[in-house]
């Protein structure tokens, strides 16, 4: 791997991606049916995979979801990657990312890169993106990625909304933070308010992507039709249809796209998916749905075509804090957490594909400690009975009846069946709640309700790691007013121990105090931990090559069309 001078390798993850050679297995029909063994990928260089409706668009700043994170990530290259067998961080558009004390940052470019319009990548490209995501104005998504450079207070303002509706925010003293500083056409250097060892690894995120000179005249056109940076370029976008991107000729990185063109395919449940995959008429997908998931249908169904292994993906129950109604109260929320069966379902719906986890963090990241939950993600209904009269006695009443919510063009609706059945049983039928299941129907339509903070009732969630490291399941998550903070939790003393354990120098001193802020999450419960994804996912027997990277995503430089 190619590492920067200095630089702090995440180790000791326990990743896992696989090579398939997709040939052959798995049933005939639709695009398989072409004579003589001829593939019809061959003529076109055209790959089909499965995708799903971005919730904003091709803005990186303004991306917190899957479904817009995996295309963005084929069109935009960063300063750094992810290495797709280990998820360790590379170089990728920086030449190098220097510190001394990891505190102050010289980051250098690659000469003779370009953006799809022939414009070149340069310094100030990186910095602008950089400011106009942390500009509070501007309203995007992913703004408290950079709270930690000097001067975001400057131009960041809290947002005052609360439970009596929006109010307008005051405007920040800038729209420049005073921690980014061009230097030359190729480099810049960065300086942060305390020391940060984990900040080069978070550089492989899409939010610290570069934007191009177009997208600052007219960032609404760009977020539907933008110029990018990375081995594919944008084609077109047919909502809630498909994603179309081709090879950029103008891409210099080392491997270049195998394929002419990807279609990113969007389908309103995956079960249809997967019937598409088995016929050959999809090229690839990472997920597998829980009924072909039940007695290993899908190995038996795909053959050499299946990919089993592992990917640092948990799956949570959300709850909007800031709704006195289906918010809760602490004790609530524990109930409701010991009188979920996980081993049972994870055994029944998904075949023991996933697995039950004890808190808030993917057990193959570093710093990843067992037991973080304690025994609040233990089954046990006498205790979550118990709890649910303490909830009541300190003043709490459940509404009569409490959502799960999530989106129909995704496979959650057997799981959370599953989920509000255990909690309604173990509940008992005088609990005065009872538990149902609700879904909106798109993930777009969803995430939309969730980050406008006005959906009622509590809220499948889950989270990709970013990079392999604890922290990202922290401060992302429940740090008060962190960009993926579903929930709008806010716990000051665990904003101090994550403060902490960012600024500590030594990483197995940082780890130990992030499993510390961790097990602080039992205090309140914001997020119900459930299960750990295993990677289930398959290919036609038209391409080869195909790996599924840690993250859980294809890479996409891995696929290529079958020779016929």
């Amino acid at each position: 791997m190619r590492v920067t001078k200095g630089a702090k390798i995440a180790t000791g993850t326990a990743l896992l991606a696989l090579g398939v050679a997709a040939c052959g297995g798995g049933g005939g029909g639709g695009g398989s049916s072409s004579g003589g063994g001829d593939n019809p990928r061959a003529a076109t260089g055209t790959v089909f995979i499965r995708g799903c409706e971005p919730q904003t668009g091709f803005v990186p700043g303004n991306i917190n979801e899957t479904c817009g994170g995996t295309i963005n990530d084929f069109v935009y290259s960063k300063l750094v990657k992810y290495n797709s067998d280990t998820a360790a961080p590379e170089l990728d558009q920086a030449e190098s990312i220097e510190t001394t004390d990891n505190k102050v940052w010289t980051i250098k470019l690659k000469s003779g890169l370009k953006w799809t319009d022939g414009t070149p990548v340069t310094a100030k490209n990186y910095v602008d993106a950089w400011n106009y995501t942390a500009y509070s104005p501007n309203a995007q998504l992913g703004s408290s990625w950079f709270a930690d450079i000097k001067g975001f207070d400057k131009v960041n303002t809290e947002d005052p909304d609360g439970p009596d509706g929006p109010k307008e925010a005051p405007k920040p003293e800038t729209d420049k933070l005073s921690g980014l500083e061009v230097v030359d056409d190729l480099t810049f250097k960065v300086t942060l308010n305390n020391p940060i060892a984990v900040f080069r690894t978070k550089l492989g995120y899409s939010t610290f992507s570069a934007l191009p000179d177009a997208f600052f005249k007219d960032p609404k056109g760009f977020a539907q039709k933008p110029v990018t940076n990375g081995p594919f370029k944008f084609v077109q976008w047919d909502h809630n249809s498909q994603i179309i991107v081709e090879a950029s000729p103008d891409y210099a990185g080392p491997e270049k796209p195998k394929v002419k063109k990807i279609v990113y395919k969007m389908y309103k449940d995956d079960n249809a998916a997967y019937a598409d995959l088995v016929s050959n008429n999809l090229d690839f997908t990472e997920l597998i749905p829980p009924s072909a998931l039940a007695g290993d249908k899908w190995k038996t169904d795909l053959g050499d075509r299946a990919i089993d292994g592992q990917q640092g993906v948990i799956q949570t129950v959300t709850f909007p804090l800031y709704d006195k109604e289906f918010g809760g109260n602490a004790d609530f929320r524990k109930a409701v957490s010991m009188a979920i069966d996980r081993q049972t379902i994870t055994d029944k719906i998904f075949n023991k594909g996933r697995s039950p986890i004890n808190g808030w963090v993917s057990p193959i990241v570093e710093g990843f400690k067992d037991g973080a939950c304690g025994g609040l993600c233990t089954y046990d209904p006498a205790k979550a009975k118990e709890l649910l009269a303490k909830a009541k006695a300190e003043g709490y009443t459940p509404p009569a009846e409490f959502p799960i919510w999530s989106n129909a063009d995704g496979t959650h609706k057997e799981w959370i069946e599953a989920t509000v059945n255990s909690i309604n049983q173990a509940f008992g039928a005088d609990a005065g709640v009872k538990f149902v299941h609700k879904d909106m129907p798109t993930f777009a339509e969803l995430r939309d309700t969730i980050t406008q903070h006005k959906i009622k009732g509590a809220f499948r969630t889950g989270w990709q790691m970013d990079y392999p490291h604890i922290e990202n399941f922290l401060n992302p998550l429940y740090k008060t007013g962190a960009s993926s903070n579903d929930g709008l939790y806010s716990n000051k003393a665990l904003d101090a121990k994550l403060h902490e354990a960012d600024t500590a120098t030594d990483p197995a001193q940082s780890n130990a105090l992030y499993q510390e802020a961790e097990a602080m999450l039992q205090q309140d419960m914001p997020a119900i931990p459930l299960w750990s994804y295993g990677l289930q996912a398959g290919t036609s027997k038209w391409v080869t090559g195909v790996k599924v990277t840690p993250f859980g995503v294809l890479d996409p430089l891995s696929i290529a069309i079958k020779e016929a």
